[in-house]
């Protein structure tokens, strides 16, 4: 399983259940502690968790972590903005240029 195709989907996987799970847990936040957003923010980790962990069989900590944490950052950005129509400044966008800039600077280090 280090078909690195596969390695991308797993990750891709588990930034998109984490930044679900981030979205519903606020759709949830502020009800009763026990509405489906809730439960459903919550089983999104739990799942999420379980593609870190294959990643992380397969690929170094000091390489899955920023890249899994940086996207994930994005995507929950991006997910506040079009799903919950949040409002995010522009310094805001350019930090997650910077994100993604760091991203790429620890795949490409980690392909040389």
């Amino acid at each position: 399983m280090n078909n690195p195709l596969v390695l991308s989907v797993l990750i891709f996987i588990s930034v998109s259940l984490n930044s679900l799970g981030q979205s519903l847990l606020k759709l949830g936040a502020g009800q009763n502690p026990l509405n489906l957003y809730l439960f459903g923010g919550i089983t999104a980790y739990a799942v999420s968790t379980v593609f870190y962990v294959l990643v992380l069989g397969k690929l170094n900590l000091s390489l899955v972590y920023p890249l899994v944490i940086g996207l994930t950052i994005t995507a929950t950005t991006l997910s506040g903005t079009i799903l919950l129509k949040e409002h995010v400044p522009y310094t805001h966008w350019v930090g997650i240029g910077l994100i993604l800039s760091g991203i790429c600077a620890i795949a490409f280090g980690r392909i040389s």
